[in-house]
């Protein structure tokens, strides 16, 4: 969905292939968040994936299997902070539970990863919360490393 540049199909091992969402992938997507407990519909997701489309700061990347199922996503956005630079930051990972330890989790982050290259970004941050431990040793594993712990705030507008 969003622009094709620095995006370019990749594959794993006869995994699959990372492409960009298209509009029929939304209630897959919506599927896979579901695994991870949030509970967001078709529509929600399909008209994200239509405004991330519209952003260009902001790129959807979806794993299909090599027989032509959605079994990952990822979502990267740019961050620009005075104190830090220009930066990439993950606003969600999800893998199937089913292909999970498979290297599509790996190679959707190597995606997102070069899409933050592409456009000048020095490093690429993510959170997870803490009660996910297998993907906290997902990360490390891929080397990324915890720089410093928090607590989230949210004010309901």
């Amino acid at each position: 969905m969003p622009s094709s540049e620095g995006s370019k199909e990749a594959t794993v091992s006869g995994q699959g292939t990372v492409r960009l969402p298209r509009r029929e992938d939304a209630s897959r997507v919506a599927e896979l968040y579901h695994q991870l407990g949030y509970r967001v519909s078709r529509r929600e997701v399909l008209r994200r994936l239509e405004e991330i489309e519209q952003n260009e700061h902001h790129v959807g990347f979806v794993a299909e299997s090599s027989h032509g199922e959605i079994v990952g996503f990822v979502h990267a956005y740019l961050r620009l902070l005075i104190e830090s630079g220009l930066r990439a930051e993950v606003g969600g990972l999800i893998v199937d539970e089913e292909y999970r330890r498979t290297g599509i989790g790996r190679l959707l982050m190597e995606t997102a990863e070069q899409w933050a290259r592409d456009r000048g970004c020095w490093a690429v941050h993510l959170r997870s919360n803490v009660v996910r431990e297998g993907a906290r040793v997902f990360y490390e594993k891929i080397g990324y490393t915890v720089i410093k712990k928090q607590q989230v705030f949210q004010k309901v507008l």
